[in-house]
């Protein structure tokens, strides 16, 4: 007797077990989005029955694809990631791509590991978080050599890069606006660092803000790190300097916890004392004393928009995106007051 090898499946055999065409099986599987999700659910099924699946990713490699993207970050402990991961990974699942996560830590070796993904074609498209593409310390590599990028939440500053995020100068504002119309006239902009992109564009909404007032308003930026240490340490500067503000407009919602930490640890009461605004409406901000009001992100649409993006450039990398971005809401809470008269 010999021992042959099980007959392989076909194509042919999935249609006939999921009741469908051979056209139909081969749209399912390369365009899931455009089959209707109960043939897609027998396609799928048929396939996993069958042992198809292996000759499914031989066609994604005969067709130049892996069905997998990359999504880049400097961190997934960064408090808006999480919530933008889902989004993706929900656009992602519905077009039959898979997500690989990426986190460089700022470390350019782990920078250069996953460049190499790229430059070998184990995935399809990148989706960059960090602010700037791979690698800081290699020879600068062409856009046209990459794979199709999208950045997301953080622009790619100076390059054609697609961007999909909030509007973060309308949003700022916005905040600073509602500081004004509060009574506030001494409104500092507490940063997130003299080369942080997303900082200085928060910078000019604030500044547009003081622009619009009925009376001239100082602008007033005061560096940290963008941490809640940070922001403790500015209040600290402020008292030492004698020139305190009457509110405070964080470039996040961390800088705000360490101000409101810092103004009530030398005794003072957040709202009536002083108020304080931050940005990104992250899960803890309406848990502490007082509440923070903040910008909100639509942190889930925002990684929807950049996956649906990516996998259309995928699609047809000729065509043309123009940046997205998403209106950021002011989240009223409890702790900012009207000033009074002094």
């Amino acid at each position: 007797m010999t021992n042959q090898a099980p007959k392989q499946a076909t194509i042919d055999d999935v249609a006939k077990l999921a009741g469908v065409s051979i056209a139909t099986v081969s749209r399912a599987i390369r365009h899931p989005e455009k089959v209707a999700e109960s043939t897609r659910k027998r396609v799928t099924a048929a396939i996993a029955r069958t042992g198809y699946v292996a000759n499914a990713m031989a066609q994604n490699l005969r067709m130049r694809r892996s069905q997998m993207v990359l999504v880049l970050t400097n961190s997934i402990a960064e408090p808006n990631f999480a919530g933008i991961l889902t989004g993706m990974e929900k656009v992602a699942n519905e077009r039959g791509y898979g997500v690989l996560i990426g986190s460089t830590e700022g470390n350019i070796p782990i920078e250069e590991k996953y460049m190499g993904f790229l430059s070998t074609g184990m995935v399809d498209g990148l989706l960059l978080t960090t602010g700037h593409l791979p690698v800081a310390g290699w020879p600068k590599l062409p856009l046209h050599s990459l794979p199709p990028v999208i950045a997301v939440g953080r622009p790619v500053e100076k390059e054609d890069v697609c961007y999909v995020g909030i509007d973060d100068v309308t949003a700022a504002k916005v905040a600073t606006e509602y500081l004004v119309s509060l009574g506030h006239k001494d409104v500092a902009y507490v940063s997130g660092g003299s080369s942080d992109v997303l900082s200085d564009l928060r910078h000019e909404g604030y500044k547009r803000g003081l622009n619009e007032a009925s009376v001239p308003l100082q602008d007033w930026r005061i560096e940290t790190d963008g941490t809640s240490e940070g922001g403790r340490s500015a209040v600290e500067r402020m008292f030492i300097k004698d020139t305190l503000p009457s509110a405070f407009f964080c470039h996040n919602d961390n800088i705000a916890f360490g101000v409101v930490s810092a103004l009530q640890l030398r005794g003072y009461n957040v709202p009536k004392d002083f108020s304080v605004v931050g940005f990104d409406d992250i899960p803890f901000s309406k848990n502490i004393t007082p509440a923070l009001t903040t910008i909100r992100q639509p942190r889930a649409k925002i990684g929807e928009e950049a996956m649906t993006r990516l996998l259309d450039r995928i699609a047809d990398p000729q065509s043309t995106q123009s940046d997205a971005l998403f209106h950021g809401d002011l989240m009223v809470r409890e702790s900012c007051a009207q000033r009074q008269n002094t």
